[in-house]
């Protein structure tokens, strides 16, 4: 089976746009991984960013990666939305998953809760598209990610712009721009089960 380019189909994407702006929601999950799709798409796209994590294992952290992607959107005229903190989201729908290895079962759950909840908030708002940053980590499958997102997409009646931002150099280049900035880069997923296994 051949795997399809999502960044390119991206790009593509794009170009039909003609140079207008279109509007997107950008569900986020940190600062560091938000910052090269933001550099990347400011231009080209009215951009809303998503906060929707109750995977995050605690308030504490929910909140220091909030704070980071505030500050990294200091001074740039995007949006940003953030519901109330609330780990029990996450903990029913992967209930039963706890013992799945990461990149299982438990994350395609994880991935859906999200993605769903950024469809349907994107929908709300008028937005022509949705997407997520979740495709820069060379830990997430950008294939499982982009079918899931085109398949809620279509259930919730809102375009998904493919994406794979960690292509073309992405991932390097949000290394880069967390470094220059400061931010606070985690070095596990968000859930008690990912912090287990660094």
């Amino acid at each position: 089976m051949i795997k399809r380019n999502y960044d390119r189909e991206m790009r593509d994407t794009i170009k039909k746009f003609n140079g207008e702006q279109k509007k997107l929601l950008l569900h986020a999950c940190c600062g560091p991984c938000s910052s090269y799709p933001v550099t990347e798409l400011k231009d080209i796209f009215d951009i809303t960013i998503d906060f929707y994590n109750p995977n995050i294992e605690s308030e504490e952290e929910y909140q220091k990666r909030l704070k980071e992607i505030q500050n990294f959107l200091s001074g740039r005229e995007i949006d940003i939305i953030s519901t109330n903190y609330d780990h029990n989201e996450f903990l029913e729908v992967v209930k039963g998953l706890e013992d799945e290895p990461e990149g299982g079962k438990r994350c395609l759950k994880c991935f859906e809760l999200r993605l769903r909840e950024a469809a349907k908030r994107a929908k709300e708002l008028g937005n022509d598209y949705f997407t997520t940053t979740l495709t820069i980590s060379p830990l997430k499958n950008s294939q499982v990610l982009n079918k899931l997102g085109e398949k809620i997409g279509e259930e919730e009646g809102i375009k998904f712009l493919p994406s794979d931002f960690k292509k073309r150099d992405g991932y390097k280049k949000s290394v880069e721009i967390s470094n220059e900035y400061q931010m606070y880069r985690q070095n596990y997923c968000g859930c008690e089960f990912s912090k287990r296994e660094i």
